[in-house]
């Protein structure tokens, strides 16, 4: 008997837990990559949730992960860090590197962090949820260029030389609703159209190209027919996609002979350095509450901000369940009779039943 399609994100998280160890990766960096694959499933954002779990068990077993190394720092300085992912959970290493900068952040007011060695992290709005729980700001990018390769275009290009490059901002509102900003600097992450591809459904004129350019709707076109992806707003988001490069290569991650450069940078600020936290955070939900607040358009319900939809999606697929679409289910399924893993709801664990509450 199959999978279902619809998932408690308890049930999921058991899922890829258990599949992960059965992979060889340590319980501490399970439960955590399996915990930031639901919770982008809960915000609204499958393209970066449980559709990821075949293809990082595909990775491990290819040895483009090791599942149970460690990060290191490799160097720091008062104010900076350089943190060796050695090949690990891209997760997992940011999760390390971000609570070693909120230390250094508390104690010097600010922290930059560099990488090496460091894999796929999945949605980097999660890590800026992290960061505002801890009461600080911090401002993460992701990605890289390199000539005819990637899967986005430079803009006015015929063919593609970056990723999609996204950049991440969290800032502390003293209450349940922080100003999480996440977005890709192509018009639409490339999982996005994965997961158009995985329901046979079209994607939105102006996300694709096909492989000679042409505008195209359908996501085969993208995903089996070699075609390509746009940075959003232009010349604008293509500009902003260099700079995602320039700050990742700040570690020396580029290569002049292939013109490439990328990588992941990271900031941590800490808001008492520059006005009280408090008297800050009060600011802030009063500045966005106003914009709140603002007539909306014709066609739209109410004027929202950064933060606002992960947050109504997550009290409702707490509520009601993921769904997920029938290839993703098949990969799982064929990885559980790989790996012998039971994929029954019977045994989640008992702490995520609570993990995963809904709320009102």
């Amino acid at each position: 008997m199959g999978l279902p399609t619809r998932f408690q994100a308890n049930h999921l998280h058991a899922i890829a837990h258990r599949l992960f160890m059965a992979a060889g990766t340590p319980q501490p960096i399970s439960d955590f990559v399996a915990h930031i694959l639901v919770n982008a499933n809960l915000a609204g954002h499958d393209s970066h949730g449980i559709q990821f779990l075949p293809m990082y068990l595909d990775r491990i077993e290819a040895g483009g992960i090791t599942p149970a190394v460690e990060p290191v720092i490799a160097r720091e300085t008062a104010t900076t860090l350089l943190v060796d992912g050695k090949g690990g959970f891209g997760h997992y290493t940011i999760r390390q590197a971000l609570y070693w900068a909120i230390d250094k952040a508390k104690e010097r007011d600010v922290c930059c962090v560099n990488f090496t060695g460091l894999t796929h992290m999945g949605r980097l709005g999660e890590f800026a949820e992290l960061a505002v729980a801890a009461d600080c700001m911090v401002i993460l990018t992701s990605g890289g260029g390199s000539k005819n390769s990637g899967n986005v275009t430079p803009f006015g290009g015929a063919q593609p030389a970056l990723s999609t490059n996204p950049i991440a901002v969290g800032v502390p509102t003293g209450n349940d609703e922080p100003f999480i900003l996440d977005f890709a600097t192509s018009i639409v992450a490339g999982a996005k159209v994965r997961v158009a591809h995985n329901k046979g459904i079209d994607v939105p004129e102006g996300w694709i190209v096909d492989k000679h350019g042409n505008p195209t709707t359908n996501p085969a076109d993208f995903e089996e027919g070699g075609g390509y992806l746009l940075p959003f707003g232009g010349h604008k988001g293509y500009a902003l996609a260099l700079l995602v490069c320039l700050l990742g290569g700040l570690a020396g991650n580029f290569d002049v002979a292939r013109a490439s450069m990328g990588g992941a940078f990271l900031q941590v600020i800490n808001i008492d350095s520059f006005s009280p936290l408090t008297d800050y955070q009060e600011g802030v939900r009063a500045f966005l509450n106003g914009l709140r607040s603002t007539p909306p358009a014709p066609g739209f319900d109410s004027v929202q901000v950064p933060g606002d939809f992960e947050r109504r999606s997550r009290r409702e697929r707490l509520a009601h369940g993921i769904e997920v679409p029938e290839p993703v289910c098949k990969r799982i399924e064929e990885w559980a009779t790989k790996l012998d893993v039971s994929l029954s709801e019977a045994e989640r664990e008992a702490a995520n039943i609570d993990r995963y509450q809904a709320t009102s």
